[in-house]
């Protein structure tokens, strides 16, 4: 059986981590995003309906750390497979263009594309 990994893992959660931008406390991680919202992975379930200042801190170009400061509204939320963990899917309501470019590079970064073949 094959063990030796080719390919370095990287876990996001590790570094993909969201704040309450009023208390400066971490609430949990990124769980996927797309242009207009987010799914946050919480050890607290999220008011639903509620809206909430956050701030994504997420590696800049320079290898620092970067803020990323958005409003958005919690549309629903449940318990995760994992044992007391919640995922929570929000809507955007206000974002910079810096959450424009997370989504393009993590889809980038994620993505797969077939092999150019010479004719």
């Amino acid at each position: 059986m094959f063990t030796d990994r080719r390919i370095e893992r990287h876990q996001l959660p590790c570094f993909l981590k969201v704040f309450n931008r009023l208390t400066d406390r971490p609430i949990g991680y990124l769980g996927n995003v797309s242009e207009d919202g987010f799914m946050l992975i919480s050890q607290l379930p999220m008011l639903i309906g509620a809206d909430f200042e956050l701030r994504l801190q997420v590696p800049g170009r320079d290898g620092q750390l970067q803020s990323i400061e958005i409003t958005a509204s919690c549309r629903w939320c449940h318990e995760d497979v994992t044992p007391h963990h919640y995922d929570t899917g929000f809507v955007l309501l206000r974002s910079p263009p810096e959450y424009r470019e997370l989504v393009t590079a993590l889809r980038t970064y994620f993505s797969f594309y077939p092999l150019q073949t010479s004719a």
